[in-house]
């Protein structure tokens, strides 16, 4: 990874705010540090961070505000740092704007993989010309360059253009996160075959997760978390799908093409 950067560690606990600044100025990135949630706003602010990690158990503010304040404006990779284990605080994260989320303790080459992968992928166009409702966790997805030459994919009245990351939805802009874009452009190729939600984490996190990667119950949900977001977004009818149908127990296909 050439020339990442700054980054910016949010950590009251100078022993991880430590090993952190570590991994990442090994990582290459310009590091700048801060105990407190309102300092490590500021420091994003002033310092212009291409990446932030963020305990989510600060001592002046919860994380996911520090969180929701910086995505007022910034949009900058932020990874979650949390001791917690519970689900809901998980899908907060993502709902927030988190890019990912990884559980103390955590193995150093752990925290470096994630964020070289996060690195290599591109910011969606807009992601923060949203309302704050709409500004969703965003991993980053994959897509082989057969698909990336493709361009544009259409499928009742949505059209995904891959090279300017975007989405119409009958000629209207879609204010799509990172990680609804990809799942979308996931299931548009596919072709109405089945995509489990472990092939959609894979999806959304790209590089990082091969395919013996652990997914966990947290990954999934996260997905289905998006998956709910991107049908509002499509104004899915539930009783008669255009897009997205739910294969029970499995994960999700693209609903058949309709006539014109």
């Amino acid at each position: 990874m050439s020339e990442p950067g700054v980054a910016v560690v949010i950590e009251d606990d100078e022993d991880v705010r430590n090993l952190v600044d570590a991994i990442l100025k090994e990582a290459g990135f310009v590091v700048h540090s801060a105990a407190t949630g309102r300092e490590g706003v500021e420091v994003v602010r002033a310092q212009h961070a291409s990446v932030v990690t963020l305990d989510v158990g600060l001592p002046d503010m919860d994380g996911h505000e520090v969180l929701r304040r910086i995505r007022q404006f910034s949009d900058a990779y932020v990874v979650m740092l949390t001791a917690r284990s519970d689900e809901p605080d998980t899908l907060t994260a993502f709902l927030t704007g988190a890019d990912d989320y990884v559980k103390k303790p955590f193995l150093p080459r752990e925290l470096r993989a994630r964020v070289t992968a996060m690195m290599r992928r591109p910011h969606t166009e807009g992601r923060f010309a949203l309302p704050e409702e709409d500004r969703g966790g965003a991993y980053a997805g994959s897509a082989g360059p057969d698909w990336a030459d493709q361009a544009v994919i259409r499928h009742n009245g949505v059209a995904l253009n891959y090279k300017s990351r975007t989405v119409t939805l009958q000629g209207s802009t879609l204010p799509l996160t990172r990680s609804e874009f990809d799942l979308l452009f996931d299931l548009l190729r596919a072709k109405g075959e089945v995509r489990t939600r472990a092939d959609l984490v894979r999806a959304a996190r790209g590089d990082y997760y091969d395919d013996d990667a652990y997914i966990s119950e947290a990954d999934e949900r996260a997905v289905e978390t998006h998956i709910g977001n991107l049908r509002r977004k499509l104004r899915e009818d539930p009783q008669s799908p255009r897009f997205l149908q739910t294969v029970r127990g499995v994960g999700y296909r693209l609903t058949p093409k309709r006539p014109d």
